[in-house]
């Protein structure tokens, strides 16, 4: 007997008919009871940004197995607003391109709300400003990515102060999972139900060539643990950071600045694979620490579009100078900038021994509590937590890492009798005095 296509496409849209098993909700929480988080530990891939919003939309019309009863607000919380919207609401997978056509929300940018036909309602919110969650009340919550939050407990708290309508809110957390503390603290919560899957887990709704070029090259290797397998990754045990000097490194704000500068580790090549180039900026503050401001790094770019992220780095933060590199491009890189801004004040330095020796230094300032990161920057911090003597695990160039060494090194750590980085061209020492001794 043939299925007519208008049940085809009915049944294609049933997703609690064709999910996988770790779609399905979990049948308790760690304490045996009902669960009021459910958090989803899963590969890149695995189908986590469908399960979410198809958890969304099964509770705005009180489907089972989700849900008894519709909810009429939801908070939607991504890493980014454009996160939020490129990837929880207007992704393929996304709130609306989910369900029969007639029962999808509609998005209204300016308001950062979503409305269904029958009366509810999802607002956007990013975890880049938590305090937007102060004052608004839902039943219910989605939260995308949360191991890449800038401010993931502050943001995360504010949201559990406002689920607080219905008889029981709920909410669901899918994530790839990085060691920070949120994340383990959810894990060990007895109200959390726990589902983990692997990319694999998806399999037939991936590329085949994706998934072939993926895990051949990233199999066993600490990053395809975390992003494949979808593990939680603890501290290397040779590692420079631990996962708890950088949380402990976090602060909310920088004081009065005395002094900013920007460090550059250009790429050898603009060609595809070559390394990215490391752009992290980063100041001296009143009180003697060192303030990590931003990452900026960019993927294989060409000389003249790192040069000119660069260079705009510089202009954003009103920085003295840039640090750069030069071990693989010479006077190059001083160029290449200049064509940028001819005015730009560039200090080249050249690496004279091995990257965990210059890093050494900067990873004991962090030990004494000397350096602090201005909220999150999770690429850089994967960098640190996974760099030991053999370099990062998965062999790749830690080029976030050695931009951070440059500014920090430029901005505070004394020179050795045998300087671990030395300045070419005449450009003095590296530490200017006002800095020795911290």
């Amino acid at each position: 007997m043939r299925i007519p296509v208008k049940d085809t496409v009915t049944l294609d849209r049933d997703f609690a008919l064709f999910a996988h098993a770790h779609q399905d909700p979990p049948p308790a929480a760690n304490n045996g009871g009902p669960w009021t988080t459910w958090l989803v530990l899963a590969g890149r891939g695995a189908g986590k940004t469908r399960l979410g919003a198809e958890w969304v939309r099964a509770l705005v019309h009180g489907e089972s197995p989700h849900a008894v009863a519709p909810h009429g607000a939801i908070a939607l919380v991504g890493e980014t607003e454009h996160d939020v919207r490129e990837v929880m609401i207007d992704g393929p997978a996304g709130l609306l391109h989910t369900g029969p056509r007639a029962m999808r929300p509609q998005w209204t940018p300016t308001r950062r709300r979503l409305q269904w036909p029958n009366g509810a309602v999802g607002y956007a919110f990013s975890a880049e400003d938590p305090e937007q969650l102060r004052g608004p009340q839902f039943d219910a919550a989605w939260c995308d990515e949360l191991a890449k939050w800038h401010y993931a407990d502050e943001t995360f708290d504010m949201l559990q102060f406002g689920l607080r309508l219905g008889r029981f809110p709920r909410q669901i957390v899918t994530t790839t999972p990085r060691p920070i503390a949120l994340v383990k603290r959810l894990v060990d919560d007895p109200r959390t139900a726990v589902t983990r899957a692997a990319t694999q887990a998806n399999a037939a709704f991936l590329s085949p060539a994706f998934l072939s070029a993926v895990i051949e090259r990233y199999a066993g290797t600490r990053l395809g643990r975390q992003e494949i397998d979808g593990e939680i990754i603890e501290d290397r045990a040779d590692a420079l950071w631990t996962r708890a000097m950088i949380e402990a490194a976090r602060v909310r704000s920088a004081p009065a600045l005395a002094r900013i500068v920007v460090g550059v580790d250009p790429p050898g090549s603009a060609k595809p694979g070559s390394d990215r180039c490391g752009i992290i900026a980063a100041s001296v503050g009143e009180d003697g620490l060192v303030y990590v401001l931003e990452d900026a790094s960019v993927e294989r770019a060409m000389p003249s579009e790192w040069a000119a992220r660069a260079v705009a780095v510089y202009r954003r933060h009103q920085a003295d100078t840039l640090v750069a590199e030069v071990n693989q491009g010479g006077d190059m890189v001083r160029a290449v900038i200049r064509g940028v801004d001819a005015a730009a004040p560039v200090k080249t330095v050249h690496a004279t021994r091995g990257k965990w020796l210059r890093a050494e230094p900067v990873a004991s300032l962090y030990a004494q509590g000397k350096v602090k990161h201005v909220g999150a920057f999770p690429a850089l911090e994967d960098e640190m937590a996974d760099f030991g003597l053999s370099g990062l695990s998965a062999g790749h160039s830690p080029d976030r890492l050695d931009a951070l060494v440059y500014a920090v090194t430029e901005l505070i750590v004394k020179p050795r009798a045998e300087p671990r980085i030395r300045s070419l061209g005449g450009d003095g020492p590296l530490v200017p005095g006002w800095a020795r001794g911290g």
